[in-house]
């Protein structure tokens, strides 16, 4: 059953007092206010260790009882914009948020849910505010509270904190996909409902509360969810595909969000490949279908977007864009590795809980290992190196379609040409003409200009000799920072 929102005010109403994580209005909805609250409430909860922080419209704030508010969270609007997107553009990305509105006597409330600050201080309008009793105050830098929110907020782990609470076991059923879990772990069909739960909070997608209830951790909403949007901590975490008409992103024709969790990985990469193109090829007595993008490729580029996405970034989540030619992976987080070393540096991962688990479910590489997998699809079939770019705090990775050499665009033939490089040398290969323009897919005869192209990747840099001695056909190469 869903939340007892009226038993959850009442009994907020019970306390004694207001405090840094609870604060009652009769009405007072200015938007400034709200968003140093929200703020200040966040970092609080973070300080103080509590699950949430709240704010409520319609308590009397000497009496606490309920009297009702004129605040209506829904239509309030600043400018053009609604109030929820206005507040999430002058937060920092770290900060979570719910209003709820609740009908009880005739009279409305406004629940507005905080949860605590991820990763960092909360910030709004870039300045940190803190709670102080229960009034709102600027955290003052250099402060012992912000060096004891700062230890706080690194020692938070994202994935073990808490997506929703005081469930039954029932209703953690009824939100976790248990059928999909019991087939990724082989779990057999006769395991009770109680022992299957104990492996839940066992894998720590669970939790057992004090209460006697359970909650559902954000590792096990983002990875077993049925419906993403009931975990509001992770609902924007939901894989988005969109198919485009043409080469821009003016012209959407197809578009799906998938909310259900991570797990469900091989039917997002089913729909991603439906809206590819392909062809067919008769093989003597049989029909045989090519696709444009090769299958390794896109299953790894989707599998690396959701797992090591940075999730500290509320406002945004993993999305793939298809357009004539061209297949974008973004999501949010740039690299912890440098791009131009992704293939070679030792890997790092955001997520560590949520890829251990995903790699025993076979749905990821071992650390390291996907990214080979990635350009030697892309070498295999004749297509440019994948363009991997950091625009603002998102990292985006394009995949082209397989292009003649002629019409490949001199930068586009640099990076095809250090990535196998990269790929040579982390397979303890050399690095040729030979390999580079089999690497095109080219003859013989396409020696020379193999060779003007290692001239161009010599003199930006990209590249260097290690027997320059040698016959052109013979030399080695090597990345430049090899």
């Amino acid at each position: 059953m869903p939340e007892d929102l009226i038993a959850l005010i009442t009994a907020l109403a019970s306390r004694s007092s207001e405090s840094e994580c609870l604060e009652f209005k009769r009405g007072n909805a200015d938007p400034e206010r709200i968003g140093r609250d929200i703020c200040a409430m966040s970092n609080s909860a973070t300080l103080l260790g509590h699950t949430y922080a709240y704010k409520v419209w319609g308590i009397d704030d000497e009496s606490h009882k309920i009297v009702g508010t004129n605040f209506d969270p829904g239509t309030t609007t600043i400018g053009r914009q609604g109030l929820d997107i206005w507040l999430r553009q002058h937060l920092s990305d770290n900060v979570e948020f719910q209003f709820e509105t609740i009908e009880t006597d005739d009279k409305r409330l406004v629940l507005l849910r905080i949860w605590p600050a991820q990763y960092r201080p909360a910030l709004w309008n870039g300045i940190a505010y803190i709670r102080a009793g229960s009034s709102t105050q600027e955290l003052k830098h250099g402060s012992r509270r912000e060096e004891e929110l700062w230890a706080r907020t690194r020692s938070e782990i994202f994935e073990l904190q808490l997506a929703a609470t005081e469930l039954t076991v029932d209703e953690v059923f009824d939100r976790i996909d248990v059928d999909c879990y019991r087939q990724e772990f082989s779990v057999p069909a006769t395991t009770s409902a109680q022992h299957l739960l104990h492996m839940l909070v066992r894998e720590q997608l669970a939790v057992a509360q004090d209460s006697g209830r359970y909650a559902i951790t954000n590792l096990g909403a983002l990875l077993f969810a049925r419906n993403l949007g009931l975990f509001p901590t992770v609902s924007r975490k939901a894989l988005r595909v969109i198919r485009y008409e043409g080469t821009s992103p003016i012209a959407p024709s197809r578009s799906r969000t998938f909310e259900s969790g991570y797990a469900h990985l091989d039917e997002m990469l089913n729909y991603i490949e439906t809206l590819l193109p392909e062809r067919e090829v008769i093989e003597g007595a049989r029909r045989t279908t090519i696709r444009a993008f090769p299958h390794n490729a896109l299953r790894e580029l989707t599998a690396n977007m959701l797992i090591h996405q940075d999730l500290s970034i509320t406002g945004t989540g993993p999305m793939v864009c298809i357009f004539d030619g061209r297949v974008e992976f973004t999501n949010p987080g740039r690299s912890l590795v440098d791009i131009a070393r992704l293939l070679n540096d030792p890997p790092h991962s955001r997520n560590e809980k949520m890829a251990a688990l995903c790699r025993r479910m076979n749905l990821c590489e071992e650390a390291g290992s996907g990214w080979d997998k990635i350009v030697l699809d892309c070498e295999s079939n004749h297509m440019p190196a994948p363009n991997i770019e950091e625009p603002g705090d998102n990292l985006r990775v394009t995949l082209l379609q397989a292009s003649p050499y002629r019409e490949l665009t001199m930068q586009q033939r640099i990076d095809s040409a250090y990535w196998h490089a990269c790929i040579q040398y982390a397979q303890r290969q050399p690095m040729t003409n030979t390999t580079l323009r089999e690497r095109f897919g080219l003859p013989s005869s396409a020696a020379s200009q193999i060779s003007r192209l290692l001239k161009t990747c010599l003199e930006d840099g990209v590249l260097k000799t290690v027997d320059s001695e040698s016959g052109k056909r013979y030399i080695r190469y090597l990345p430049s920072w090899a």
